[in-house]
C-alpha cells in the first residue's frame, strides 16, 4: 500500500478517519440480504485510477473492482487471476501469460492481453505522471520510456494476440509474479480512458472494472457502494452481494458507529480506547510490513546539513512513542526496512544493522546542533511539522515537538486534509512532513527503491548516485546473497545520511465483527474482503 502502500500509506490506529454515520447513511446500508458488508475504510480517496493511486485506503477499493494477471487468495498466496497460466523462460527474463477465455469486463466485453499492454504503457507514459511508474521498471526499456529515452514500442510488454501477453524483463526478478497482482499492474480499458479522460475513475457509470465487484454509488466524502459483478470469471466463489465502504476521518465517530452496530468494522479507532478494546477482545491486531516516518526536506536550510537531520532524529524517543501513543506492540524503527523480510540467513533488519537508538540521545543531538552552528537552538528557524488530520498523528507530532524543544528549537504543528498533505509532500512544499510506507511485495527492494533519484514517491529532495547504483545492481543480479548485500549497503547510505526520520514499524489494529469470515489482511496493508461471508 505501499505502499505505500502508499502510502503507500496505511490507515492504522495512528491514522484515523471518519464522520459519525448519518440517518441517510444508515438507510443506504440497510440490508435486503445478509451478505452485505459495511466497513469504515478511511478518507475520501484521492485517486481510484490504478495508474495514479499510491494510497492503501484507495487500493482497498481498487482491488475489489479490478484484477491483475494474478490475484491474492484468502490464504495470501499469489494464484492465477486474469491469466489462467503462464510460462517463464530458463533465463528468467521472459514471461508469457495466457488470458483466460471467460475473463470479462463488468460491461461484458472480453478482457484481452491488449488491455494489459495499454495499461502498463499508460502508467509508464510520462504524460500520465504516475508516481508508481518506477514499479514497472523491471520491464525491459520501461524506465527509458518513462524518462523519454525510448519509444512505447521499445517497452518489453507486447500482446501477441488477444489472449497472449509476452513480458520481457531487464533482469531476472524473483518477485515479478507478486508484482502482477499489485494495482499499478491492473488492466484498464483504452476506450473508456480515452473517451472520459481524467474523469473516468470518478463516476460509477464509467468506472468499468474486471474484478469481483462493481461500483454502483459514490457519495463523495460519505460512502461508496459496490455490488457483486455477475460477469466476473470466478463469481461463483464470491459470497458477498454488496460492500459499502464508509469514507470517514474521525476515529471517535468510527468507534461510536461500530459500537452502535451501524457497521461491521472500522479501519481505525482512538488510541485512548486501545487498552479497553484489547481487554474486551474487540480489537484485532495484524502484522504489517511498513514504516511510519517523517520526511525532511533535504534541500531547505537548515535541513540541507546532515548534522541537523541527525540531531533531530537522535532527539526522538521512539520507545516512548510506541509504548505511550501506539500501545499495539509496534517496534521502534532502527532502520527503514521493517522486520519480517528474510535477509541472507536471518531477518534483514537484524542483518543490515540498527542505525538509530530506540531512546533519545539528547547529549549527542545537542552536540551535533552546536557543530552545525545552532548552540542550544540559537538562530535555528521555527520548524513546521505537517500531518494529515488524525488524533494519533497529532499525538505523535506533539510528542516530537516536545522532544525537539529540548534542543532549544521552536516547533509549529499544522494538520491538514489528507489530499492537501499528499499534494504538499509531492511538491516538496514543506519542512518536515508525516509519511508512511507499506511494502508492495515481500522484499527489501520495495522500501529501498522508494528513495532513488528517479522515484516519484521520494518526497525528501534527497538523492545519492551511489545509492542509485546499488539499487540498480541489486535489481540486476540474480545472486540472492549478492543482491541482499547490495541492499544492505544502500540502506546504510540512506540511514547514515539521515535522509528520513523513521519512527516505528507498523502493525494494524482495527475492529471487525467475529461473524465476518473468510477474509485476508495482507501484511502489505490491503484488506481482501471480497472473499468474505457474513455468518450471523
Amino acid at each position: 500500500m505501499k505502499k505505500r502502500i502508499i502510502a503507500a500509506f496505511i490507515l492504522v490506529v495512528f491514522i484515523v478517519t471518519g464522520l459519525f454515520l448519518s440517518s441517510n447513511y444508515k438507510g443506504a446500508v440497510a440490508a435486503s440480504s445478509k451478505q452485505v458488508f459495511t466497513y469504515i475504510n478511511g478518507a475520501e480517496p484521492r485517486y481510484l485510477d490504478p495508474a495514479l493511486n499510491t494510497a492503501a485506503d484507495a487500493a482497498n477499493i481498487i482491488i475489489n473492482v479490478f484484477e491483475g494477471l494474478t490475484r491474492v487468495n484468502v490464504k495470501g498466496e499469489t494464484v492465477p487471476g486474469m491469466a489462467e497460466k503462464w510460462t517463464v523462460s530458463k533465463d528468467g527474463l521472459t514471461y508469457t501469460f495466457y488470458i483466460r477465455k471467460n475473463a470479462k469486463w463488468s460491461d461484458g466485453i472480453p478482457v484481452t492481453a491488449y488491455d494489459f499492454e495499454y495499461a502498463w504503457k499508460r502508467a509508464l507514459d510520462p504524460k500520465t505522471a504516475s508516481e508508481y511508474a518506477y514499479q514497472l521498471y523491471y520491464i525491459k526499456n520501461a524506465q527509458k520510456f518513462n524518462e523519454g529515452k525510448a519509444k512505447a514500442s521499445d517497452v518489453g510488454v507486447k500482446a501477441l494476440n488477444a489472449t497472449t501477453l509476452q513480458v520481457t524483463l531487464e533482469a531476472p526478478t524473483p518477485y515479478f509474479l507478486e508484482l502482477t497482482n499489485f494495482p499499478t499492474y491492473f488492466p484498464v480499458r483504452k476506450d473508456i480512458v480515452e473517451k472520459y479522460g481524467d474523469k473516468w475513475a470518478t463516476d460509477p457509470k464509467t468506472y468499468i472494472g474486471n474484478g469481483p465487484f462493481i461500483m454502483t454509488k459514490w457519495v463523495h466524502n460519505s460512502y461508496i457502494e459496490f455490488k457483486k459483478n455477475p460477469k466476473y470469471w470466478d463469481a461463483k466463489s464470491i459470497t458477498l452481494e454488496k460492500i459499502v465502504y464508509k469514507l470517514s476521518e474521525d476515529d471517535k465517530a468510527n468507534l461510536l458507529a461500530y459500537e452502535a452496530g451501524q457497521v461491521d468494522g472500522a479501519e481505525s479507532v482512538p488510541t485512548d480506547e486501545i487498552p479497553r478494546l484489547i481487554k474486551e477482545k474487540k480489537l484485532k491486531i495484524w502484522p504489517l510490513l511498513g514504516t511510519y516516518y517523517y520526511d525532511v526536506n533535504c534541500k531547505v536550510k537548515p535541513f540541507n546539513d546532515k548534522r541537523v537531520r541527525q540531531a533531530l532524529s537522535l532527539a526522538i524517543d521512539r520507545t516512548y512513542i510506541v509504548e505511550n501513543i501506539g500501545k499495539l506492540g509496534q517496534k521502534p524503527a532502527t532502520g527503514f526496512v521493517p522486520y519480517g523480510i528474510k535477509g541472507i540467513s536471518k531477518d534483514f533488519r537484524d542483518e543490515s544493522g540498527h542505525f538509530l537508538p530506540v531512546k533519545a540521545d539528547l547529549a549527542k543531538a545537542k552536540k551535533l546542533l552546536a557543530e552545525a552552528g545552532y548552540p542550544n537552538g540559537k538562530g535555528f528557524p521555527e520548524i513546521e511539522i505537517i500531518y494529515n488530520t488524525s488524533e494519533g498523528h497529532k499525538k505523535i507530532a506533539e510528542a516530537i515537538q516536545n522532544m525537539w524543544q529540548q534542543l532549544g528549537i521552536k516547533v509549529k504543528l499544522s494538520n491538514m486534509d489528507w489530499k492537501v498533505l499528499l499534494e504538499r509532500r509531492h511538491k516538496k512544499d514543506y519542512m518536515v512532513a508525516r509519511d508512511g510506507w507499506l511494502g508492495d511485495y515481500v522484499d527489501p527492494m520495495t522500501f529501498l527503491d522508494l528513495f532513488t533519484s528517479y522515484s516519484d514517491n521520494n518526497n525528501t529532495n534527497w538523492s545519492n548516485p551511489k545509492y542509485d547504483e546499488l539499487v540498480i545492481k541489486a535489481k540486476k543480479t540474480s545472486d540472492r546473497k549478492q543482491r541482499m548485500q547490495y541492499m544492505m549497503q544502500a540502506e546504510k547510505i540512506l540511514m547514515q545520511d539521515y535522509a528520513i526520520i523513521p519512527i516505528y514499524f507498523y502493525v494494524k489494529g482495527h475492529v471487525l465483527r467475529d461473524y465476518v469470515k473468510n477474509y485476508y489482511i495482507s501484511p502489505l496493508g490491503f484488506n481482501y474482503f471480497m472473499y468474505a461471508k457474513i455468518e450471523k
